[in-house]
């Protein structure tokens, strides 16, 4: 219920009597005091006025089932929450949630990641409060050949909520990274569980700098967040809501042909390496050239001095010569 209440103090600008409440969840007048008391406890400010009610002042930067619950307004994505102050890997436990059964488009968000990794099983850094680690578990019916793309897709949706809620540019460096100022803001890892034919189960994990002030001097030249990029304090939820509704309406373009087709165009303007030298790190011999954009199979287009080149996503790194992107 408290979802519910905090829900109904956040669509109205002035005050929600307690009958109302009552009346409208069909409990005492006890169980609405009760209830507010425990949101005032976990830091939301609301306001009680005799004969008029309680108005919600503001919310805490907190991403727990209440606080989500209550702003959501997607139709699938985030379905089903949970949510973890500490866990080793969202990926992790969305794997276990899709093995026991749960629906496409379960959420899992934490606080605080122990055992997060990312792409070719390097650590992420996930220090408490500063930023969102949440994996979203999709089970499509589509050709597994085409899954890949997904992480194209999730990088859209990722680029659009944090453009939207920030008002500040962020670019995507294909395949997985968002990147602001040229430095990294996100990391997306997608992993599949599939047979020949059939996928089980797909599991993204997203990773985002909110609100780091500083980084460790290993990476502090390639490394940002989104508070030293916007200059601003980000509620942390209301961004995970934003990317939700993003990615339902980027994945809905992705099924209607199992490609970047009606994709390809928005992505190219939001692709950081397009127009740039970079250098493919191609394990059988690294190559040099122009990043000119993707395909509608998600490659990266790379015109080397000599031929066209095709790079396909998870094969391969891309990075800049001239730093990090």
């Amino acid at each position: 219920m408290k979802a519910e209440i905090l829900k109904m103090l956040r669509e109205t600008d002035s005050y929600v009597s307690g009958q109302e409440l009552c009346n409208k969840f069909g409990v005492s007048r006890t169980a609405v005091w009760k209830a507010i008391n425990q949101l005032k406890e976990n830091g939301y400010e609301i306001e009680a006025v005799q004969n008029k009610g309680y108005h919600l002042l503001s919310a805490p930067d907190v991403m727990d089932v209440t606080e989500l619950e209550s702003i959501h307004s997607t139709e699938w994505a985030g379905c089903e929450l949970y949510y973890y102050d500490s866990i080793d890997s969202t990926n992790t436990k969305a794997k276990e949630l899709a093995e026991d059964g749960h629906p496409s488009g379960t959420l899992v968000v934490a606080d605080q990641q122990t055992a997060g990794k990312g792409r070719r099983g390097r650590s992420w850094e996930s220090p408490t409060g500063t930023g969102i680690f949440m994996t979203l578990m999709l089970k499509p019916e589509i050709n597994p050949n085409n899954a890949s793309m997904l992480t194209l897709v999730a990088a859209m949706a990722t680029t659009r909520a944090i453009r939207r809620v920030t008002g500040v540019s962020a670019m995507i460096k294909w395949p997985n990274d968002i990147v602001m100022n040229g430095k990294k803001v996100c990391g997306i890892l997608t992993e599949m569980s599939a047979q020949f034919d059939y996928i089980n189960h797909i599991v993204i994990g997203i990773g985002i700098n909110v609100h780091n002030e500083e980084f460790p001097e290993e990476i502090k030249q390639t490394a940002s967040s989104l508070f030293l990029e916007s200059g601003q304090h980000i509620h942390r939820a209301s961004l995970i809501e934003a990317f939700l509704e993003e990615f339902e309406d980027v994945y809905a373009e992705y099924l209607k042909t199992e490609d970047m087709e009606g994709l390809q165009k928005e992505y190219d303007t939001m692709l950081v390496n397009r127009g740039r030298q970079v250098r493919v790190l191609d394990p059988k011999e690294p190559f040099e050239g122009k990043a000119m954009g993707i395909t509608k199979k998600g490659e990266l287009i790379v015109d080397t001095w000599e031929s066209r080149k095709l790079v396909s996503s998870g094969e391969v790194s891309v990075r800049g010569i001239y730093g990090y992107v």
